[in-house]
């Protein structure tokens, strides 16, 4: 049942049969603990010889190991062989999932299939579904090395609906629904439970609320413009992830004899979780930016003609004292059309004003000024950082500077992309690493 207007696919979801320990086959998204390698030693260890999902994914903390075509031919390989045991059962229809973790006691979600030609991750998309933030192509050939060969997807991909009102997710636990799981994720990750949904009447008014938030007329009251495309859905984690099946879809769409049939393949879809950014268990943390070897006292003056070239009016503010920066940081917060981002280095600790700027979010700002500055230097470099702690470590010393952002307002996410297009590269994260979705519903994308 496919839903071509808003992109929604009901899939064909296969799920570990009775028998398999749920604990040791779901493994958290491959793109955490990449600093950690010891971290998934010990989730190497903790599942041994078990069937899971961390034998059909790619860490990315090995990626720069010489052994990747080989690991890449180990996954292919153990997807036919989990087929071939017969260990995976299939289900058509929708999974409602709730996810309690360390930080939440509940996270609401709901498995569904999107269709890859209702999504373009290109600067400029004006598509149903699009990214959030810029993609990196250059982190694509892993992902599509390993997909071209795949019989089936194991997503750790989440994507966003602005849903304020709660009408598409929320209502559906109030349905007597079938159990499909409920256990203790591993490494102290929190718990998962999944219901299915397979009846054509809840499927039809997901479809239904889905096409409401979505009508043109809606989506232009709702962000205030009159010449854009809608936007429905948003990736909120998992970019590159959806970016690689976009291409492996559109090179066998190309490479189709019948371009009739091709359209019925199962490869021109993608299994992801959808979430309402609303939800009350999802937060937003910031990223932070650490700049080093460079001069910092230079580059703070380089902003005042970079961004007066953009029309905007910036001004810096030094202090000693904690307490009156973080006050000043508060009163300027409150004034409109004014970005504040604080800033510290081995010599000062202050904040930078920009009046009137040219993007939505102090990130987009930075982030731009930043790229420019940096360019054709070839010793100094960008670090992306989360937590304040580290980023007041690595700022104050020598010839680095840090720079703190605020969190992203969830409220914002959706504003922002519609009139800036995606964010700069790392604006935000959606929790901390054990937050994130773990690997568990499969699917097949070949015939």
């Amino acid at each position: 049942m496919n839903f071509e207007k808003i992109g929604l696919s009901v899939p064909k979801i296969l799920l570990p049969k009775k028998g398999v320990d749920l604990n040791k086959w779901s493994v958290v998204a491959c793109d955490q603990y990449t600093s950690q390698p010891e971290y998934w030693s010990d989730v190497d260890k903790l599942v041994g010889d078990e069937p899971t999902t961390l034998r059909v994914t790619f860490p990315e903390v090995f990626l720069e190991d010489d052994n990747a075509d080989e690991r890449i031919k180990d996954i292919n390989d153990t997807m036919e062989k989990y087929l071939a045991d017969d260990i995976l059962e299939e289900m058509e229809g929708f999974v409602l999932l709730d996810r309690k973790t360390s930080q939440a006691e509940s996270r609401k979600g709901l498995m569904v299939a999107l269709d890859l030609e209702k999504y373009d991750y290109s600067v400029g998309s004006q598509t149903l579904i699009r990214a959030t933030e810029g993609t990196i192509v250059d982190r694509l050939p892993p992902r599509v090395k390993i997909r071209e060969n795949a019989k089936i997807e194991i997503p750790h991909i989440m994507v966003l609906i602005d849903d304020p009102e709660c009408t598409v997710i929320e209502p559906l636990f109030e349905k007597d629904l079938e159990e499909v799981y409920n256990f203790e994720l591993m490494m102290n990750s929190g718990h998962l439970k999944g219901y299915k949904i397979d009846d054509a009447e809840t499927i039809n008014t997901i479809a239904e609320k889905l096409t409401a938030i979505s009508q043109q007329e809606v989506f232009n009251k709702n962000y205030g413009v009159d010449d854009k495309g809608v936007l429905l859905f948003a990736m909120g984690d998992g970019n590159h992830s959806l970016a690689t099946a976009k291409n492996i879809w559109e090179s066998k769409k190309a490479a189709a004899a019948d371009k009739s049939t091709v359209m019925e393949d199962p490869a021109r879809y993608a299994l992801v979780e959808l979430v309402n950014v609303h939800d009350e268990g999802l937060e937003f943390e910031p990223i932070h930016r650490v700049v080093f070897n460079v001069n910092p006292s230079q580059m703070i003056q380089n902003m005042e003609p970079y961004f007066s070239e953009q029309g905007s009016e910036c001004s810096f503010e030094l202090f000693t004292e904690e307490s009156e920066l973080n006050e000043r940081v508060s009163e300027l917060r409150r004034e409109e059309n004014v970005h504040v981002v604080v800033f510290i280095s081995k010599e000062s600790k202050g904040l930078i004003k920009l009046k009137s700027p040219k993007l939505n979010l102090e990130v987009g700002n930075l982030q731009s000024f930043i790229d420019a500055y940096l360019e054709g230097q070839e010793e100094a470099y960008v670090d992306y950082i989360h937590g304040s702690d580290v980023v007041t470590d690595l700022g104050s010393k020598e010839n680095n500077i840090g720079f703190y952002l605020p969190v992203l307002s969830k409220d914002e996410l959706f504003k922002t992309v519609v009139l800036d297009g995606a964010l700069p590269r790392k604006t935000f994260s959606m929790g901390e690493a054990d937050e994130k979705r773990f690997y568990l519903e499969t699917r097949k994308i070949t015939n």
